[in-house]
């Protein structure tokens, strides 16, 4: 997926300026595609560039000049476009899952110490996903109920994969206190096969 298209899809709900799209992204997408402000502005200026997006200068006395972003029809069609087609995955890459694949070289209480920061760290995403700006994202509120189901339906996948995430490391957890590793591969796998 491109930043592009992400910018395309919040412009086509209104006009927006690069901070407001900043915004929206945080407090909607940012559990599954995170975008930086530089990253943004320059997404916008290829955008309009390219003739998807126009741009308009608004003057403010007080403060710089504000730049503020619309679709454009061919910016629409290339949304709609890209919207259509199937997109292929990108194979997942995840440092900690390469820490753990390496962990058998460690003592035990390095390994618990990692699943247990692991846990840590997702239990308090799960909280943000479930009370935080994403659960609650400003901007949904002025949108259809159509367009409201199907942001907290990405929602809903975030919030499932944290628990299925959390739910394996805390089993994995077990498995390292339980010795389990003594077993080898049916250690690893024993919970798999019970279930």
């Amino acid at each position: 997926m491109s930043l592009s298209h992400a910018i395309l899809g919040f412009l086509n709900y209104g006009p927006r300026t690069g901070y407001d799209l900043k915004r929206m992204f945080d407090s909607s997408v940012r559990h599954f595609w995170p975008a930086q402000q530089s990253h943004i502005y320059q997404a916008l200026s290829r955008l309009a560039e390219d003739g998807l997006a126009s741009v308009e200068v608004v003057p403010q006395d007080d403060r710089p000049n504000r730049k503020l972003y619309r679709i454009t029809e061919e910016g629409e069609a290339e949304l709609r476009r890209w919207m259509t087609e199937p997109r292929p995955e990108r194979p997942m890459r995840s440092p900690f899952l390469m820490q753990v694949f390496f962990s058998g070289s460690l003592e035990d209480d390095r390994i618990l110490k990692l699943l247990e920061s692991k846990a840590d760290e997702i239990r308090a995403l799960l909280s943000h996903f479930e009370t935080g700006s994403v659960a609650q994202p400003t901007f949904a509120k002025d949108l259809p109920d159509r367009e409201q189901f199907f942001w907290y339906l990405t929602l809903d996948f975030g919030i499932e994969s944290a628990r299925f995430s959390l739910r394996w490391i805390e089993e994995a957890i077990d498995r390292v206190r339980g010795k389990a590793y003594e077993q080898g591969i049916a250690g690893a796998l024993a919970e798999r096969r019970n279930h």
